[in-house]
């Protein structure tokens, strides 16, 4: 089924003008595809009306999506029909009594430097990617990286005698991130011994991290290689690229940096994204009380 042209339009909208990140863009079309679904592509987008948009809410749920995909989708339709009404498509807003569930705050999971350090330790370094794929992870934890923003990095975004790297983030955001001796000499030595050796594809000649035929990874590769390490150190939790960006930032929290610098590296637009790790911080807190205090076993 091909896009309806006001569908793109929008697509084109918010990512253009709005700035919005490709995997954001991508998950808002999902998003509407399953509005065309709905109405096996026989829709006006002119005629839907609240109670349209209700029953299709309704109908998602009931084949079980859940509340923050359910936040997601509502979020994608208030912010399609805003655009129609903006571009003179039609006068109402049929969105506008659609009400996202309530969400509990989720903490992101982190890792003690313990974990952090027996997670690049399973990486097997007499593999040809060992050492690519130990470097990946010493910068995310070392920098706080997103995945997108690691595997998009060039050699040319590397400023190691200034002690920085340069991050193209949400949005096409660019920041500059500090980057501590320790990472530079991993990294340094991956391109130096390793990625010296490599051939890549044309036009992937100054990205730093690319597979073996040349090409840069993709995100999904990156969660792959995070997720079997977890899982070859026989843990339940899943391991991602993310949690090693949680525990960048709850690490620095923890050792007394602060709240606004740890903002900037990360490139949270809003500094209310990173208080979160405010709450992960408290979290850990009230465990240890619970275990180690003597009060802790007094039941009223």
């Amino acid at each position: 089924m091909s896009t309806p042209p006001v569908i793109q339009d929008y697509l084109n909208y918010i990512k253009l003008e709005r700035g919005l990140a490709e995997n954001t863009v991508k998950s808002y079309h999902a998003d509407l595809r399953k509005l065309l679904d709905h109405f096996h592509a026989a829709i006006d987008f002119k005629a839907i009306d609240g109670e349209d948009l209700q029953d299709f809410i309704y109908q998602m749920v009931k084949k079980g999506m859940k509340a923050r995909s359910q936040a997601r989708l509502i979020s994608t339709l208030k912010g399609f029909f805003l655009f129609l009404k903006l571009e003179n498509h039609r006068s109402d807003y049929p969105a506008e009594s659609l009400r996202s569930p309530q969400l509990q705050k989720r903490l992101p999971d982190t890792l003690s430097l313990d974990e952090i350090d027996a997670l690049i330790g399973a990486i097997d370094l007499s593999k040809p990617t060992g050492e690519r794929n130990r470097t990946m992870l010493e910068l995310l934890y070392g920098c706080g990286l997103r995945a997108s923003e690691l595997v998009n990095l060039r050699l040319s975004d590397l400023f190691l005698k200034e002690d920085f790297i340069r991050v193209l983030g949400k949005g096409n955001k660019q920041r500059l991130v500090p980057i501590s001796a320790y990472t530079q000499d991993v990294l340094n030595t991956y391109i130096s011994r390793i990625r010296v050796h490599e051939t890549p594809e044309r036009g992937e000649a100054d990205i730093v991290f690319r597979n073996r035929r040349g090409k840069r990874l993709t995100r999904e590769m990156l969660f792959v290689i995070t997720r079997n390490l977890g899982r070859k150190l026989g843990w339940k939790k899943t391991v991602s690229p993310h949690t090693l960006r949680h525990s960048f930032a709850s690490h620095l929290l923890r050792n007394g940096a602060n709240l606004k610098a740890i903002q900037q590296m990360l490139g949270h637009e809003s500094i209310t994204t990173t208080e979160i790790y405010l709450h992960t911080d408290e979290q850990q807190l009230r465990e240890t009380l619970a275990r180690f205090h003597p009060r802790s076993s007094y039941i009223r």
